[in-house]
């Protein structure tokens, strides 16, 4: 059954969203439309206003609202250390981590040549750039732990190979509080390989 071009609309407009079907799509919009006009409108306006004023960083491609973003303002921030995300949703894991207090650079996605994403698409570039303008001493490579996010790392590190940087891979394995019997193949793999001697 098709409803007015405008309801119609609205449904295949939230099914840009990921996770987001026909049926959900449908759900979302009579909502908005049955009880939550107020809230549609304030969501046309943020939407709205993000689309047109989020932009990227010019240091390290984070969403920003600004040229330069508020993390990488902070004079806090331990210069010399630099970690790779492949999206703003990791950084922003870390930064909620607490711990971590260098600087960032997000790639806005990983290598796939299948995909036809290169380095010029995720600003290795830029990336090499400001490891050498800024004297970075340590890169981290956050990336995921796909395929496709090891061979952006190993990218990465072979293009810095020479360069006296050191280059560091998040550790990978069992997480804490698991049981080895539920634990895949592929991270118990990274586990072993990642072993270290067990501290005093």
């Amino acid at each position: 059954m098709a409803f007015s071009p405008l309801v119609d609309e609205l449904v295949e407009s939230l099914r840009c969203l990921p996770g987001v079907g026909q049926k959900t799509a449908q759900r979302m919009a009579f909502h908005l439309l049955e009880k939550g006009r107020a809230g549609g409108e304030r969501l046309a306006g943020s939407l709205s206003a993000a689309m047109t004023g989020v932009r990227r960083c010019e240091r390290c491609q984070n969403f920003s609202d600004t040229p330069v973003c508020p993390i990488c303002e902070q004079s806090d921030r331990q210069t010399g250390t630099l970690c790779v995300v492949e999206s703003p949703s990791d950084l922003l894991a870390i930064e909620q981590a607490g711990d971590y207090r260098g600087g960032y650079f997000v790639l806005m996605g990983h290598l796939s040549p299948i995909d036809g994403i290169g380095p010029e698409d995720i600003g290795i570039e830029l990336l090499l750039r400001r490891v050498s303008e800024e004297g970075v001493t340590e890169l981290i490579l956050a990336t995921n732990p796909t395929v496709e996010g090891e061979a952006t790392a190993h990218y990465i590190a072979d293009r810095l190979d020479g360069a006296g940087v050191l280059t560091t891979r998040l550790a990978h394995g069992i997480p804490v509080g698991g049981e080895l019997g539920y634990v895949d193949g592929f991270t118990l793999t990274h586990a072993f390989r990642g072993r270290k001697p067990l501290a005093d």
